[in-house]
């Protein structure tokens, strides 16, 4: 197939933003006459999630129950998801192998390899508990350094990411900086109400949930938390002091986000933050941690908080709160920041990347019509 267009074998997980990350650079992609082949692991995808699959023209969605690395005893599932793409990749025969995990990079593929790297236990764990991880995360490591070192190219959203990866297993073969890109249909709204937004894992230290319940009390507005609290290894996050809304459809969630007056992340890790790109095309004033990428991603379009200071965090909101020009400011500069984020942008440049793979790949012999990606396995 010539580099007009391109059949992809892309991978993905049900459990967080990357799931939306790869439907929506699919639905780019597609509309470029490219061809996307989705397989998924972390867990069956739920309703909503196969609804939002089925929508999008090119996409084929190859749904798997496979546990990933970050999980609890994972490497047997690692090595039968091997197999299982592997085999994917027999049958359909892709130009390019998008891997948006690192633990399958080095396998024997018949196409060239893509690497994303949206985030990692090793910078998380630094990130939230202020030193290197544990010695049980040694297998992980290995397993990472392998799979970037076998990629033909590795991206990552934004160069802190890049950086971190390069910081924690060695030095990369090639690699580029791929902005993630989104576009939301948010519901128009009459006026904005008098709230503050929140959304992610609430299980997820790093995004720091619990510090925004903490000022919460003493604001004049009140606190909605959406996002998940069951963790894939079992138990329960709790979040006192905030209205909590639970996981919610894309379509529920962009409905709050037009809502809301402003959208709080005050995260201690955020390789790119697609949650509060959202929040800003939505038309939210911005109140983010104070950490290298949301800082490259955002620049003067938000307000930083330390994430250690809680104080701090309570300041910038009451700040917006009492001051409803200043709010509107800060909202219109985070929406104008948040236009140059899109889809197209990004497909534009994963494009470039997938072209540069094929141009050094070796030739391969025709493949027939029946092993195209639109067609049954």
């Amino acid at each position: 197939m010539g580099a007009e267009r391109y059949r992809v074998l892309m991978t993905a997980d049900t459990v967080g933003g990357v799931w939306d990350y790869a439907l929506e650079l699919a639905r780019a992609l597609g509309a470029r006459g490219d061809e996307v082949a989705l397989a998924t692991m972390g867990g069956e995808p739920s309703r909503a999630q196969r609804r939002d699959a089925d929508a999008i023209p090119g996409l084929q969605l190859y749904p798997g129950r496979y546990r990933l690395m970050w999980m609890e005893n994972p490497w047997d599932d690692v090595e039968a998801a091997g197999d299982w793409l592997l085999d994917l990749a027999e049958r359909l025969r892709p130009d390019v192998v998008h891997l948006n995990d690192y633990a399958h990079g080095d396998l024997p593929w018949p196409a060239p390899v893509l690497v994303v790297g949206h985030s990692c236990v090793l910078s998380w764990w630094r990130a939230v508990h202020r030193g290197d991880a544990p010695a049980d995360w040694a297998r992980y490591r290995e397993r990472v350094a392998r799979g970037l070192r076998g990629a033909g190219l590795v991206a990552a959203p934004t160069r802190a990411m890049l950086a971190a990866l390069e910081r924690h297993y060695g030095a990369l073969p090639r690699a580029r900086v791929v902005a993630n890109g989104r576009r939301i249909a948010a519901s128009p709204v009459a006026a904005r109400a008098p709230l503050i937004l929140a959304a992610g894992r609430l299980w997820d230290r790093g995004k720091n949930l619990a510090a925004l319940a903490a000022v919460a009390p003493q604001l004049a507005w009140p606190v909605c938390v959406a996002g998940e609290d069951r963790h894939p290894d079992g138990g329960r996050a709790e979040l006192r002091g905030v209205r909590l809304l639970g996981r919610l459809p894309s379509t529920d969630l962009h409905a709050w986000m037009a809502s809301a007056s402003i959208y709080a992340l005050p995260a201690r890790y955020e390789p790119f933050g697609l949650s509060a790109l959202e929040a800003a095309q939505a038309g939210c004033a911005l109140v983010l941690g104070d950490i290298p990428s949301l800082r490259e991603v955002w620049g003067e379009a938000a307000s930083y908080v330390a994430p250690d200071d809680t104080g701090a965090l309570r300041r910038a909101l009451q700040r917006l709160i009492d001051d409803p020009p200043l709010l509107a400011r800060h909202a219109a500069r985070a929406r104008q920041c948040a236009a140059r984020y899109t889809p197209e942008a990004m497909a534009g440049a994963y494009r470039r990347c997938y072209a540069e793979l094929v141009a050094g790949a070796r030739p391969r012999p025709p493949v027939s019509a029946a092993l195209s990606l639109g067609a049954a396995p």
